[in-house]
C-alpha cells in the first residue's frame, strides 16, 4: 500500500467583494456557440482516467510498438491471444473506482495500433470475442456502468492497423505499399477502419473520441473531414480530440507537462500512473499520490484536464499500486473539488507562485499551497477587495494584510497571507 511521501496541496479561497481587474489572461479564438455549448462538460471535467486494455498486458511489452519496433516479431506478441482471459473483470468495480477518483469521464482503448478489437466487430475475426480465452466484450458493460453513475464515455480508436493486411504498414511478414500505386487496396483499409468507426458509434454512442495514429498519413487520405461529418450527423454532441489531422475539438499534449498556458481554450494533459500505458509486470516507477495531486492542480491551473492513465492486467485487475493512487486523488478531490470542479483558468505566473483557479463567477480565487509551507504566502498585482480568506476543506479563516498600497497610486500593493499553523494544516489534508 503506498502512502503519502509529501504533504499534498492544501487550498486557500480569497473571496472578493468585485471582480478580478489588473489579470489579463489571454483569450481563445472564440468558437461558434455549438461548439462552445457541447464542449462545456468537458472544460468543467478537469478529471479524467485513460484505460490501456490490450493483449500486450499478458507478457507486459510496450502496446503495439513492441513489434513496430521489432523487440518481438509479429508472430511472438499475438501469441499472447491465448493468455488475455479478463477472468476478474469487474466494470462495476472499475466504473465506482473512477467515480470515487472524483474523474467525470473515461476513455478506454477499443482497438489498439496492433488491431486487436476490444469489443465484437464483424468488421473482422480480429476481436478479444474471437481470439482469446476472454470471448467478451469489455465496452459495452463499462459504458453501462459509467453511465449509471453520470459519467462520460470516451473511446480511444487508433486510425492505424499495424496488422491487417490491406494497411500500407502491414507487418506480419513487414510487406509495404505506396497507396498510390494500389489505390484500391487503400480503399479497403478505408472502409474497413470507417466500418468499426461506424460499429462504435452506434454500439456505445461515445460522448468523446480519442483518436491516434493520425501521422501515418495525411486527413486527405484519412479522409478526416468526411469522418468528423459522420460522427458528428450521429451524435451532434460528441466531442474529438486533435488526432484527426486538424478536424478535432480539443489539443492532447501527451506526458510532457507545458511550462506555458496552451493556446487552445480546451486541452488535457494525457499521462501514464507510473511508466508506461498499458500494463507492465517490471514497470513500478509509480508516481505517488502526491505527484500526481501536484500534476492534476498545474494542469487545471493552466485551464486543462488531466487524463491520467491506468493499465488493468490481462485478468481484468487493476494492479493495488493504481488503486491506491486513485483513492488517494479521490480523498484529496472530495475536500477540494470547490477549487477545482467547474472553475476557470487560474490567473497568470508572475502573480503567485503555485497553481491558482477562478471561480466562474470571478469573485473566488483558489491558491494551491503545499502542505508544507509556513509562515506568509505573497500575493501580487491584486486590485480587488478582499472580503475573506480561508482554507478549503475546513473553512479555517485566514488573516491577511496589503503592503505598499498607496492612496494616490493606482499600483496595487502586496498582500501577505498568514498561513494557518501546522496543527491546522494537518486538518485539511487526507
Amino acid at each position: 500500500m503506498m502512502t503519502m511521501k509529501n504533504k499534498p496541496l492544501f487550498v486557500l479561497i480569497i473571496i472578493f467583494n468585485i471582480l478580478i481587474t489588473s489579470f489579463a489572461v489571454a483569450q481563445a479564438k472564440v468558437e461558434p456557440e455549438t461548439i462552445r455549448e457541447k464542449m462545456q462538460w468537458f472544460a468543467d471535467a478537469k478529471l479524467g482516467i485513460f484505460i490501456h486494455t490490450g493483449i500486450y498486458s499478458v507478457n507486459g511489452v510496450d502496446e503495439s510498438w513492441s513489434f513496430h519496433n521489432k523487440k518481438i516479431s509479429h508472430k511472438e506478441y499475438m501469441t499472447q491471444l491465448n493468455g488475455f482471459t479478463l477472468k476478474n473483470y469487474d466494470p462495476v468495480f472499475w466504473a465506482d473506482l473512477i467515480k470515487e477518483s472524483g474523474a467525470k469521464y473515461a476513455v478506454i482503448t477499443t482497438k489498439h495500433h496492433d488491431g486487436v478489437a476490444m469489443y465484437d466487430t464483424k468488421m473482422n475475426g480480429m476481436s478479444i470475442l474471437k481470439q482469446t480465452p476472454a470471448k467478451r466484450d469489455m465496452i459495452d458493460p463499462f459504458f453501462k456502468e459509467l453511465r449509471k453513475r453520470g459519467l462520460k464515455c470516451g473511446a480511444y480508436f487508433s486510425l492505424i492497423d499495424w496488422s491487417h493486411y490491406d494497411y500500407p504498414g502491414f507487418l506480419r511478414d513487414s510487406a509495404r505499399y505506396k497507396i498510390e500505386d494500389d489505390y484500391a487496396r487503400w480503399n479497403r483499409f478505408r472502409t474497413f477502419f470507417q466500418g468499426q468507426l461506424a460499429e462504435i458509434d452506434t454500439k456505445f454512442k461515445p460522448d468523446l473520441w480519442w483518436f491516434d495514429g493520425d501521422w501515418e498519413h495525411s486527413a486527405e487520405q484519412w479522409e478526416a473531414e468526411k469522418i468528423r461529418n459522420i460522427l458528428m450527423t450521429n451524435n451532434p454532441n460528441t466531442i474529438i480530440n486533435s488526432r484527426l489531422q486538424g478536424y478535432g475539438d480539443y489539443e492532447t499534449p501527451e506526458q510532457n507537462f507545458p511550462v506555458s498556458r496552451p493556446k487552445s481554450e480546451w486541452w488535457e494533459l494525457c499521462m501514464t500512473i507510473n511508466d508506461n500505458w498499458g500494463f507492465q509486470h517490471k514497470d513500478l516507477n509509480w508516481k505517488t499520490p502526491y505527484e500526481i495531486i501536484t500534476i492534476f492542480a498545474d494542469a487545471v491551473s493552466h485551464g486543462g484536464n488531466l487524463l491520467l492513465d491506468i493499465g488493468p492486467k490481462e485478468d481484468g485487475t487493476i494492479p493495488s499500486e493504481q488503486i491506491n493512487i486513485l483513492k488517494e486523488l479521490g480523498a484529496w478531490n472530495k475536500k477540494h473539488g470547490e477549487a477545482i470542479f467547474g472553475t476557470k483558468a487560474g490567473i497568470p505566473q508572475g502573480h503567485f507562485y503555485g497553481p491558482t483557479t477562478i471561480s466562474k463567477d470571478s469573485t473566488s480565487l483558489f491558491l494551491f499551497v503545499h502542505g508544507t509551507n509556513s509562515g506568509q504566502l505573497m500575493l501580487k498585482g491584486l486590485d480587488s477587495k478582499i472580503s475573506d480568506i480561508s482554507v478549503v476543506g475546513s473553512g479555517t479563516k485566514l488573516n491577511h494584510k496589503i503592503v505598499g498600497k498607496i492612496s494616490w497610486s493606482k499600483v496595487p500593493g502586496l498582500v501577505y497571507i498568514d498561513l494557518p499553523k501546522q496543527n491546522l494544516i494537518s486538518m485539511s489534508l487526507l
